[in-house]
């Protein structure tokens, strides 16, 4: 298993502390603080000090932590800022991110997926000039539940033809932004609920060199559609298996949800994929050279040295 975290030359963002069931972090100028049920430990620097630091503080409001309201709540404000403010991402790719106070705790971007995006960047560069050199279509990229769009924006950055979906009509329009400050186009923008959609277009026949998941543990499409992880995604999955390309093609999956191991993910893909259960000398999941499977999380670290794991990630080539 891998443990991955964004690159320390990535000066837009920076966890500065955790503890308590918080996290101090910094977007550019603005720091605040937010829950973090995972940071199970004390804080190293004092309350006091995170009160001088910080921006503005989320405050959860009442049926925080349940389903529906796992986050919900306001921000207090500490110090002037302003409503909505950019940061900007140059790794592999290089993009623009508007960020904003949300009523959720969420600001527009989830910083510990930076090694995601230097992933689907440069295995989408790969499929893009392969594609040049034989003369072949542009790679297709499919980004299910895409949120604000980094890994959109990753993917249209090497080059490849992308689709972005997500439920939240809000939520894409705040993906299409971030697209157009970042001086990309042509992304193709759908909002619908991701299983229905995968599976009219396994029905169509349609196929994509680049899958890209990370459901939350709750949703609703935009016709009403209840999405419960647990129990859709292992057939999402299996949908998902039949419309990424047998061969030349990536798919990358991510989950937030407490309980969810890098182990078990990874069963989830083997089974969904039909891949027989074998791990080569290098530890990585191999069938004679026809596919890669690695699993991992993706953490935070704060500037005393704190792991903070925060999500699990498996990822399939071949």
């Amino acid at each position: 298993m891998k443990l991955e975290f964004p690159s320390t030359s990535w000066k837009d963002y920076e966890l500065l502390d955790s503890g308590n069931y918080e996290k101090l972090e910094r977007f550019g100028s603005i720091v605040m603080s937010r829950p973090e049920p995972k940071a199970l430990w004390d804080k190293t620097m004092t309350d006091a000090d995170w009160a001088r630091m910080s921006h503005t503080r989320f405050v959860p409001g009442a049926g925080f932590g349940k389903a529906g309201k796992e986050d919900s709540g306001t921000w207090e404000r500490l110090k002037k800022m302003d409503d909505q403010w950019y940061i900007r991402y140059a790794g592999g790719p290089a993009f623009r991110l508007r960020l904003g106070l949300t009523s959720f705790k969420h600001v527009g971007v989830f910083p510990e997926q930076a090694p995601n995006w230097e992933y689907i960047y440069s295995h989408t560069s790969g499929l893009v000039a392969d594609a040049k050199a034989a003369g072949a279509p542009v790679p297709k990229v499919l980004n299910l539940f895409a949120y604000t769009g980094a890994a959109s924006l990753a993917a249209k950055a090497a080059g490849a033809d992308v689709t972005h979906l997500d439920s939240v009509r809000q939520v894409v329009t705040w993906a299409r932004g971030n697209m157009e400050e970042s001086k990309l186009d042509g992304i193709r923008w759908v909002i619908e609920d991701a299983l229905k959609f995968a599976k009219r277009e396994l029905k169509r026949g349609n196929v994509y060199q680049g899958i890209i998941l990370d459901p939350p543990a709750y949703g609703h499409g935009p016709d009403g559609e209840k999405w419960k992880l647990d129990e859709l995604l292992f057939g999402l999955l299996k949908t998902v298996s039949g419309i990424l390309a047998p061969k030349n093609s990536f798919m990358v999956l991510n989950l937030y949800s407490n309980g969810y191991s890098a182990a078990l993910g990874e069963t989830l893909v083997r089974q969904a994929f039909g891949l027989p259960d074998q791990v080569g000398n290098d530890g990585k999941a191999g069938n004679d050279g026809k596919y890669v499977l690695e699993s991992g999380e993706l953490a935070l670290k704060d500037k005393f040295g704190k792991v903070l794991p925060l999500s699990i990630f498996v990822r399939l080539e071949r």
